[in-house]
């Protein structure tokens, strides 16, 4: 069984943190020792983040393996080294610029959808939902015997993340070569090709999220965290019977924020 550690289970002989410990495990600590090294890009180890990104499509599960060897050599789950981060602002713009050109947007135009894609989709979207999964799990699917334990919320966030990146490629990379092509000039196919790749990419999102807590040995019924397949799927058949083609949507909406 993979170890993991309690509120009170490191210490001296009274099973307490002593106060150097406590202060180093501190959320405030964790944070700022996260937010130090994003301002020094020696100490970022980018390699191991592009193997992260490229194990999220081909076996996620690998990924929140070391968020298991986190946890037993520096005692949080949460990622301490900000280069995923980083990789991921970069896929963020370089994809949001390929989107404003297959859409024929100007420079400011690309400016105002990438400044859009940053703030509200990853980040605002991102502390919205990390937080609610954060309030969820620790309310409801914490084990009872294990009440010591609990979600950190910068874990919840990097789930998030992990999740939202398969998400990125599909929706704004390998859709971009069907966009102008496919997705918008048939009515039928078009719908199709559009939807599946949501389809798709949602559906993996909902998987990812579901591994990173299905990994935290102290959560229980995280099963639950699959049903929202169910009304995927049901939504995706709704969506091609009434001909409802959501990249269209997407676009256009991109199209009026950015006015």
């Amino acid at each position: 069984m993979l170890p993991t550690t309690s509120v009170g289970a490191r210490g001296q002989g009274n099973g307490a943190l002593s106060p150097r410990d406590a202060a180093r495990h501190t959320a405030g600590a964790k944070r700022h020792k996260y937010l130090r090294r994003l301002l020094h890009v020696r100490q970022m180890d980018f390699e191991f983040a592009l193997w992260q990104m490229l194990y999220l499509f081909t076996s996620p599960q690998r990924v929140y393996r070391n968020f298991h060897y986190r946890k037993q050599t520096k005692d949080q789950w949460a990622r301490d080294d900000p280069a995923f981060l980083v990789l991921l602002s970069v896929w963020l713009c370089v994809s949001t610029v390929g989107f404003g050109f297959v859409l024929d947007m100007g420079f400011f135009e690309t400016i105002k959808l990438l400044l859009w894609v940053v703030f509200i989709d990853c980040v605002g979207v991102g502390l919205l939902i990390a937080t609610l999964m954060w309030f969820i799990s620790n309310k409801y699917l914490v084990k009872q015997q294990n009440r010591d334990y609990d979600v950190e919320w910068g874990y919840a966030f990097d789930v998030h993340l992990n999740a939202f990146y398969p998400l990125l490629v599909i929706l704004h990379f390998i859709q971009l070569f069907f966009i102008n092509y496919v997705i918008i000039p048939n009515s039928v196919i078009g719908c199709f090709v559009g939807n599946t790749l949501w389809l798709i990419a949602i559906g993996y999102y909902i998987y990812v999220t579901f591994l990173g807590y299905s990994a935290l040995p102290f959560l229980k019924n995280t099963a639950i965290l699959l049903y929202p397949f169910a009304l995927l799927i049901v939504l995706y058949l709704i969506s091609l019977a009434c001909g409802w083609n959501f990249t269209k949507m997407l676009c256009s909406f991109y199209k009026y924020r950015v006015k």
